[in-house]
C-alpha cells in the first residue's frame, strides 16, 4: 500500500505557511528581503510581483508599517528603539552597567551600552561596523571608532590589561578558527591608534557581561542617553543624516521597496 501521509514540514516551512495565511488575513502581501534569502542558502529568483498581486486578490505589497510589530512614534527615539524594536538587550545593558560601575566617561558607557546595537536591532555580521555606521551621526568620534574597533579587537589579546581571547569563541568557532584577512589588517592599525585604548575598554566590559543573574533596567542609563546621545528632533530615520535610511529600515523592515 503506498504511503500517502505527508512529510513532516520544517520549521521554516510552517513559519513560511503562518506568514503566508497571515498576510492573507491581513491584506498585505509580505515579501523577503535578498539578504534574508541569502540568510536561508537561497540564491533563487525573487518572487515575481505580478504573480504575488494575482494570487492574492485584494491584497497590497506592504509599503508602510508592519502591523505585525509594534508601532513606532512618529520621531523615534533611541530609548524607543530600545523598547520596541531591538530584541532582548540584557548584554548590552549588562556591558554599560559594569562600564559605569568601573568608572569610565560617560562617553564609554554610551559605547559599551552601543556596541552590539547591530546585533540586536540590524544584522549580526559585522556588527561592530555596521553598529558604528548606524550611530555615527549622533555620538563623540571617539566612540564611534571604539564600536567599530571592538568588531575587531575583541578576536586579539592584550595581557598588558588582562583580556584575554573569550573562552566562549573556543566553543562557538572552534580552536583552529582565525580571523579574516581584513580583520587582520584592521587590527594592525587599530592597535597603534590613539584611540585604541577606548575599542579595548569596550572589550573588556564586553566578556563579563553574560551573567544570568545580573538584571538592568534601561531607565539606568535614560539620562546618559540625554547628555552624550544627539537625538534629533525628527526622530531617528526622518533626519536626513548618512544613516537614516538604516533607521528606515528597522522600522519598517518589510517594506517592498
Amino acid at each position: 500500500m503506498p504511503d500517502t501521509t505527508t512529510p513532516a514540514q520544517s520549521l521554516a516551512q510552517r513559519a513560511d505557511a503562518l506568514e503566508e495565511k497571515m498576510a492573507r488575513e491581513l491584506d498585505y502581501i509580505v515579501v523577503k528581503s535578498r539578504l534574508h534569502m541569502y540568510a536561508e542558502g537561497n540564491t533563487g529568483p525573487l518572487p515575481p510581483t505580478g504573480k504575488l498581486i494575482k494570487d492574492n486578490p485584494g491584497a497590497r505589497l506592504m509599503m508602510g508599517d508592519d502591523p505585525r510589530l509594534p508601532a513606532m512614534p512618529e520621531a523615534p527615539t533611541l530609548v524607543d528603539f530600545f523598547k520596541l524594536r531591538f530584541g532582548p538587550s540584557m548584554h548590552l545593558l549588562q556591558s554599560a552597567h559594569h562600564a559605569k560601575k568601573a568608572g569610565l566617561s560617560e562617553r564609554m558607557v554610551l559605547a559599551c551600552l552601543l556596541h552590539d546595537i547591530a546585533v540586536v536591532g540590524f544584522i549580526r555580521g559585522d556588527h561592530g561596523y555596521w553598529g558604528a555606521q548606524l550611530v555615527e551621526p549622533y555620538i563623540d568620534e571617539e566612540c564611534t571608532w571604539a564600536i567599530r574597533a571592538h568588531q575587531v579587537l575583541r578576536f586579539y589579546p592584550d595581557p598588558s590589561v588582562g583580556y584575554e581571547y573569550p573562552q566562549n569563541y573556543l566553543d562557538w568557532f572552534g580552536a583552529d578558527y582565525r580571523p579574516d584577512g581584513y580583520i587582520e589588517e584592521d587590527y594592525k592599525r587599530m592597535r597603534n591608534h590613539k584611540w585604541y585604548m577606548s575599542g579595548r575598554l569596550i572589550t573588556m566590559n564586553d566578556i563579563y557581561s553574560f551573567d544570568p543573574n545580573l538584571h538592568v533596567e534601561l531607565d539606568e542609563f535614560v539620562d546618559i542617553i540625554g547628555r552624550n546621545f544627539r537625538q534629533p528632533s525628527q526622530g531617528l530615520g526622518y533626519d536626513n543624516s548618512p544613516s537614516s535610511h538604516m533607521w528606515r529600515a528597522i522600522i519598517r523592515p518589510a517594506k517592498f521597496l
